[in-house]
C-alpha cells in the first residue's frame, strides 16, 4: 500500500532568511560559452550555448590533476614519488614549470607547476608516471569523462594545446570542477595558491580573481588563440558554493571581469539550503514481520536545493513510501522517495532508504503480522 506524508518540519529546519528579492536576468557577457552553477546542489543559474564543444585551452588540465588525484587516491602513486623528466616533456611548448631533462621532480612539485604555473612540460611528466604514456593516459582521461558524464567533451592531450577532436564544455568544465571539489578536497587547496616557485624561478597563479575577491579559491585559467581567454572559477561565502565558466573571451581582463559578475550574481539573487545530511532520519516505517518493528528512513546522498534568496517560506516537501515493508529488509534498500518543491514544482526527488538493516522475526510474530495484513 502506497503512502504519502507532507514533510511538516521541512519549513521548520531554516529559520532568519533575507527578504525575498527578485531575480534579474543574468548578466549580459561577451563569451562564446558560459555556466554558473551551485556545486553543492548542481542548481543551473545562468547558461549560454554551455553545450557546444569548443577549445578548452588549459582548462584541460582540470581533468590531467582529477586523473593524478585519482591514482593518488588508489595507491598507485604518491606525492613523493621522484619522476624522472623525459625529453618528450621537457620539450614540451607552451607555458612551463622549467624541469630540467634526465633529472627527477617529486610529484607534489608537478601537480603544483601544473595547477599554479600551468606547466605543460609538469603535465607531461605527470602522464607518463601515472600512466606510462601520453597517449596512454588521454585514453584515461577520456574514460573518466564518461564517467562524469562530460557528454560534450574529447579529449587529445593532457596539456590543452589545440589539436583535432579536443574539444570540452563550459558544462562539462563544471562538471569536472563540482567532481574535484567534492572528491579530492585533500588537494584542492592548491588552486587557491597565487604563486609557486620552481628551480629558482617563481611564476603567478594566472587567476586574478584570487587577488581581487578573497571568496574565490580556484580554479583553473586556459588560453589559446583557438580558445580564445577560458576561466573556471569557484567561490564559496556563508556556505554557499558556486561555480563559474567563461569561454572564448577577448582578453584575460574580460574573462577575469565576466567571472566577477557571475559569481556575484548568483550569490545575490540565490540562496543554498542543506534540507538533510546523508543518514540522517528522516521518518521511520512500520516493518511487517521484522524484528525490530520499526525501521529509519533517510537518505543516502546529502540533500541541497538552491532557490531565489529570501524564498524558503516556498518550499515544501513529501515523501512516499512505495508498499508494505516486510522482513527482511536490508541497509540501504530503496523504499520509497523524498520530494521537494518549490512553489508547487518539483525541485529535487532523492530516493527514501533503509538506514539498517531489519531481520525475520520469530515464526509466531510472522504469523500474526501475517493475518494483520490479510485483514488490511
Amino acid at each position: 500500500m502506497r503512502q504519502v506524508w507532507v514533510l511538516l518540519g521541512l519549513l521548520l529546519a531554516t529559520a532568519g532568511h533575507a527578504e525575498s528579492l527578485p531575480v534579474p536576468a543574468p548578466p549580459q557577457i561577451a563569451a562564446k560559452s558560459l555556466y554558473l552553477m551551485d556545486s553543492s546542489s548542481g542548481k543551473v543559474l545562468a547558461e549560454a550555448d554551455a553545450r557546444v564543444p569548443l577549445a578548452p585551452a588549459s582548462l584541460t588540465k582540470l581533468m590531467t590533476a582529477y586523473a593524478v588525484f585519482e591514482a593518488l587516491s588508489a595507491g598507485g602513486i604518491t606525492l613523493d614519488d621522484e619522476v624522472r623528466v623525459s625529453e618528450r616533456a621537457w620539450r614540451a611548448p607552451g607555458s612551463r614549470m622549467f624541469i630540467e631533462v634526465d633529472t627527477k621532480v617529486r610529484v607534489e612539485d608537478l601537480v603544483r607547476g601544473m595547477i599554479i604555473q600551468s606547466g605543460n612540460d609538469a603535465s607531461i611528466a605527470l602522464a607518463e608516471h601515472v600512466a606510462g604514456s601520453v597517449e596512454a593516459f588521454v585514453a584515461l582521461m577520456n574514460k573518466h569523462a564518461e564517467a562524469l558524464g562530460m557528454t560534450d567533451t574529447a579529449y587529445g592531450n593532457p596539456t590543452g594545446l589545440s589539436g583535432a577532436g579536443h574539444l570540452s564544455s563550459a558544462r562539462d568544465s563544471a562538471i569536472l570542477a563540482q567532481a574535484i571539489i567534492e572528491e579530492f578536497a585533500g588537494y584542492y587547496a592548491w588552486y587557491g595558491e597565487r604563486e609557486f616557485t620552481y628551480n629558482g624561478i617563481t611564476q603567478h597563479n594566472r587567476n586574478a580573481l584570487l587577488w581581487r575577491d578573497e571568496s574565490v579559491d580556484g580554479l583553473k585559467t586556459g588560453h589559446t588563440n583557438a580558445a580564445g581567454y577560458c576561466l573556471v572559477s569557484s567561490a564559496e561565502r556563508s556556505g554557499m558554493r558556486l561555480i563559474a565558466v567563461v569561454m572564448g573571451m577577448t582578453n584575460p581582463d574580460a574573462r577575469t571581469a565576466a567571472s566577477q559578475a557571475l559569481l556575484d550574481y548568483g550569490f545575490q539573487f540565490f540562496e543554498t539550503h542543506k534540507i538533510y545530511a546523508r543518514g540522517q532520519q528522516v521518518t521511520q516505517a512500520r516493518v511487517w514481520k521484522g524484528e525490530p518493528h520499526t525501521v529509519a528512513l533517510g537518505l543516502s546522498d546529502d540533500l541541497y536545493v538552491t532557490i531565489p534568496r529570501g524564498r524558503y517560506q516556498d518550499l515544501g516537501g513529501t515523501m512516499e513510501l512505495i508498499a508494505d515493508l516486510v522482513a527482511p529488509l536490508g541497509v540501504s534498500a530503496q523504499v520509497g522517495a523524498v520530494h521537494i518543491s518549490f512553489r508547487g514544482e518539483d525541485l529535487a526527488v532523492l530516493p527514501l532508504v533503509s538506514l539498517h538493516a531489519v531481520a525475520e522475526a520469530p515464526l509466531w510474530t510472522r504469523i500474526a503480522d501475517e493475518l494483520k495484513l490479510w485483514l488490511e
